[in-house]
């Protein structure tokens, strides 16, 4: 690094990025999410908003209780306290802190518009509602971030009347100012201006929020670094109500391989592509595949004369090592990528695997001929290694199918839909026959072949599927598209993930419940 400066990357996936269209998180796909940006390294994540009408928030901060945090800071997001009312009595200020976060983060208006025509009070009241919920949170002992909502628009309009919010959230003793631009129409030049601005009369650290209606959330975070911010705010993948968030991929590369700047622990950049796709596959959304860094064409190569450059000089046609993000070369002419990719995923079971060991070069064709069917390892690396061992021999013969059959019924108009399945399996030379009931079709075949399998393996009682995803592949062939299928499991010790993928919606979800059963009785725990 050219020179190192702390810079604290606050992730908002879990809040804003849940505003955004087409998005609906679980609370254990945030917690999941929130276990994944702790291993990147951020320095907070803000896991949302606990009021009132929100109980899946309030259970998500009671659960990521029981996470280990180490360095990284959770933050619960709320608002400044209502009008006429004592910060004291204000309810949502209240919920903010029975989440019991060592960080909360509230947003006020900067903007003399909202205060007088959105919350319809005064000017006067607006910046006393900003300092009492400052003040009331940090007489609790919490670090307080003041997003300073609507600010840039706020400035153009009374500049200083939008600095004096943030005057007041200074009074009431806020750790962080935030301006946000919270409507995205602000231009680079006038982020930095503005920014400078702000720098110059406060002491306070600074954080920068910006939304991306103009395209200019990564470009407007990086200059509010420049100017003087030391926080940025943002999503992974951008994700966020209407056209998105900052896009913290593309802001943590740009500041650590463009301008320098230490935003993560040492080692940690290179797990950018992973944490994108895996909140991808989380979100049950597609991967941009021209995502800046981290998208899968990000390093493609397919012009000849391209390709014969990069072979010859690998920054001919690239700006930045794609390892150094996670990310692949891919030259589409040839089959020579994805082995360093490959190589680190099967060092985690075989720390001695060689770079020219004939497996790589298997472990690559299959991987890219199953991907060619639907499969997609980056959130199945169960699947993967299973994937590996197979080829190697090593997976144990736990049963045989013979086959299967599902039957869904609805008897009446008003009638729930009734799933059965059978399956016969061989389990060690003994035939089984079994059926069971479910409340779906994946249900049932879940419930018949533990059935069979408890029998031998007793062990099988501590393991559950915690959650099921289908994604259509291609949308355009109707119902007659490919559908890939994420199924998670957990023993109450570790957690797992596999995939199946087939134009039949059943066989693909047999697929990722026999890897997901086979990888929990095959592994034992600290595996």
């Amino acid at each position: 690094m050219k020179e190192e400066v702390d810079l604290r990357i606050y992730d908002t996936t879990l809040r804003d990025g849940c505003q955004a269209e087409q998005i609906s998180f679980t609370v254990e796909d945030k917690l999941r999410i929130a276990q994944r940006l702790i291993d990147l390294g951020v320095a907070y994540v803000e896991g949302g908003w606990p009021n009132a009408t929100n109980p899946a928030d309030q259970e998500f901060f009671a659960r990521a209780r029981d996470l280990d945090w180490g360095q990284t800071k959770l933050a619960a997001f709320g608002s400044t306290r209502r009008k006429d009312i004592a910060a004291e009595e204000d309810s949502n200020l209240n919920y903010l802190l029975t989440s019991e976060t060592p960080v909360v983060t509230i947003f006020g208006k900067s903007w003399d518009l909202h205060v007088t025509d959105v919350l319809r009070v005064s000017r006067e009241e607006n910046l006393a509602m900003i300092e009492d919920s400052v003040a009331f949170l940090k007489s609790h002992d919490r670090e307080v971030i003041f997003d300073a909502e609507h600010f840039f628009d706020g400035y153009r309009a009374d500049a200083d009347y939008a600095m004096e919010t943030l005057r007041a959230a200074t009074r009431g003793g806020a750790d962080w100012l935030v301006p946000c631009d919270t409507n995205g129409g602000t231009m680079p030049a006038a982020m930095g201006e503005i920014m400078a601005a702000v720098a110059g009369e406060f002491d306070l650290p600074l954080g920068i929020h910006v939304h991306n209606d103009t395209g200019m959330a990564v470009a407007n975070s990086i200059i509010a670094v420049e100017a003087g911010a030391t926080q940025v705010q943002g999503t992974i993948n951008g994700y966020g109500e209407r056209t998105g968030n900052a896009d913290l991929c593309t802001v943590i590369a740009n500041l650590e391989l463009k301008l320098g700047l230490r935003c993560l622990p040492e080692g940690k950049l290179k797990e950018l592509t992973a944490i994108s796709r895996y909140v991808g596959e989380v979100a049950n959304l597609p991967p941009d595949d021209r995502a800046p860094y981290v998208g899968p064409t990000a390093f493609a190569h397919k012009g000849g004369m391209h390709i014969d450059a990069v072979l010859k000089r690998l920054d001919s046609f690239e700006h930045a090592d794609p390892e150094a993000v996670g990310n692949e070369r891919r030259l589409l002419v040839s089959d020579v990528s994805g082995r360093s990719t490959i190589l680190h995923k099967l060092r985690k079971l075989w720390p001695d695997l060689e770079r020219d060991d004939p497996l790589i070069a298997e472990v690559l064709q299959a991987v890219k001929q199953r991907e060619y069917e639907g499969y997609q390892f980056e959130a199945a690396e169960a699947s993967l290694e299973l994937l590996a061992q197979r080829l190697r021999g090593e997976v144990p013969k736990l049963f045989e199918l013979h086959g299967f059959r599902v039957i869904v019924e609805k008897l009446e108009h008003d009638a729930e839909p009734y799933a059965e399945a059978t399956i016969r399996i061989d389990v060690n030379g003994h035939p089984f026959h079994t059926a069971a009931e479910g409340d779906g079709p994946v249900n049932a075949l879940d419930i018949a072949l533990r059935k069979a399998l408890t029998e031998k393996y007793p062990e099988l009682a501590r393991i559950h599927l915690t959650d099921y995803k289908v994604r259509v592949l291609d949308a355009t062939r109707g119902t007659a598209t490919s559908v890939r299928v994420l199924i998670e499991a957990t023993d109450g010790e570790r957690t797992w993930t596999t995939v199946g993928a087939h134009e039949n919606i059943i066989e693909a979800s047999w697929r990722a419940l026999v890897d997901s059963i086979i990888y929990g009785l095959t592994r034992h725990p600290g595996d």
